[in-house]
């Protein structure tokens, strides 16, 4: 069963919004991208870990806490709820009663367990997956973690055995639980880039530049942040090493450097006004060997690179109007024109390179009833589907390395909130206050 499960889940997850390339027919409005649509998820049980030492308790606490919430968001599990789980904590699979998890009411195919406890204050977490229908050889995952005992490394601890359950029983993707989120946050009359856990746990400042911030993008080693600011020198491309600490020099020229996009590769794409008009270049993480890659009338902006081949590249023009959506590739040939109409303003490739996630206002123009929201469009076939409504207005979505998870802000400036949910529209909710998030590579 289990490894039924698991092929069944590498089928559905590898990634997301496979319906999109089997329902051509049916009308875009009602076209259905589900993650998970005919595919039962792994039941799990996070069983409340074993405090081996009365020390434990309070980190403990927030362990239990955060790998349920984990397992919760991962978008392939059915989590058992504490209530119908036996009054059990076994510390490791020989104490586990199989029948007890496996049978009503909680109906587990796989139980998390494990220890907990502090030595010379350090954690030391003995933790185990079981597969509670293999009585022979339940033991699927066992892993020993130890760090500093404080509350963020017990969080840390967490989100790593969260990912490595994902890895192992989700379908082979790794997880997001160590990922970080990049945003902008509004505050006294400046913006900064700010960073937080992917679940919007542990908000902090970046930058303390006392300017105003946009549009922060990290790069695929983590290592750097590119943003744009706004100061007398006009917007211009800023760069943070993350390694060092610091502002670090990125070349340019002209007085509207923005939108910055890092491909997987580390070569960075951005608009610039040195030819006059905004236009989308390609250059190294430094901006040195500088080319353009647009040619058009209208303005030129916000690049977006394929991250499965590194050889394409979408952006918004408004080349013949009002902005829309745009695929090239990364020398500029070859550009075609995604969207029908409208008014389209950010978009985001998918890790798989198969999806664009964008915002769009569909029905754009005075008296429309229409309001922008976040869609999502295969490319292949160009076909999209809307994956919010009614919740204000939507912008800035950025997809998850694991394809199956999209961020988006909801509002602006100081009201501004970053959201996330999974890929198919589903369990939306609110991280925290800020905007124009961006997904860490890994």
């Amino acid at each position: 069963m289990a490894q039924r499960s698991t092929f069944l889940f590498s089928l559905a997850c590898s990634f997301v919004l496979s319906s999109c390339s089997v329902v051509r027919a049916a009308a875009q409005d009602t076209l259905s991208t589900g993650i998970n649509k005919g595919v039962d998820r792994i039941r799990i049980a996070p069983a409340p870990f074993h405090a081996d030492n009365a020390d434990a308790g309070p980190l403990k606490v927030t362990f239990d806490a955060v790998l349920e919430s984990d397992l919760k968001n991962a978008g392939v599990f059915d989590v058992v709820s504490k209530s119908m789980e036996p009054q059990a904590q076994p510390a490791n699979p020989k104490d586990i009663n199989l029948s007890q998890w496996s049978q009503n009411p909680a109906n587990a195919a796989f139980v998390a367990l494990g220890g907990f406890g502090l030595t010379g204050g350090r954690l030391v977490v003995n933790a185990f997956v079981v597969d509670t229908h293999n009585a022979q050889y339940p033991q699927v995952i066992g892993k020993q973690y130890t760090d500093t005992a404080t509350d963020e490394n017990a969080r840390q601890i967490a989100h790593r055995f969260a990912d490595e359950i994902i890895l192992r029983l989700g379908g082979g993707l790794p997880g997001i639980a160590e990922t970080k989120l990049y945003f902008i946050h509004a505050g006294g009359g400046t913006k900064e880039v700010w960073a937080m856990d992917y679940d919007g746990a542990n908000p902090h400042a970046i930058t303390h530049l006392g300017s105003i911030a946009l549009s922060p993008r990290v790069s695929p080693d983590n290592s750097r942040v590119a943003f744009s600011t706004i100061s007398n020198a006009g917007n211009q491309i800023r760069m943070y090493s993350l390694l060092l600490g610091r502002m670090v020099n990125f070349s340019q020229t002209g007085d509207l450097n923005i939108t910055p996009a890092w491909s997987s590769t580390g070569q960075l794409a951005w608009a610039s006004s040195r030819s006059g008009n905004p236009e989308i270049y390609v250059g190294d993480a430094s901006g040195n060997g500088a080319r353009r890659v647009t040619n058009s009338r209208g303005s030129n902006s916000s690049p977006t690179w394929n991250p499965k081949t590194g050889s394409q590249i979408a952006f918004i023009s408004s080349r013949t109007g009002l902005p829309q959506l745009y695929i090239m590739d990364a020398d500029g040939a070859n550009v075609q024109r995604m969207t029908d109409g409208g008014y389209a303003t950010s978009v985001s490739w998918s890790p798989n390179g198969q999806f664009l996630a964008f915002a769009w206002n569909r029905k754009y123009g005075p008296g429309a009833p229409g309001g922008q929201d976040i869609y999502v469009m295969d490319i292949a076939s160009k076909r999209w589907v809307q994956l919010t409504n009614g919740i204000g207005r939507c912008d800035f979505p950025t997809w998850s390395p694991d394809g199956r998870h999209i961020a988006f802000a909801v509002g602006s400036g100081p009201r501004g909130q970053i959201w996330s949910m999974l890929a198919d529209g589903t369990e939306k909710q609110k991280l925290t206050s800020g905007d124009m998030p961006n997904w860490s590579f890994r």
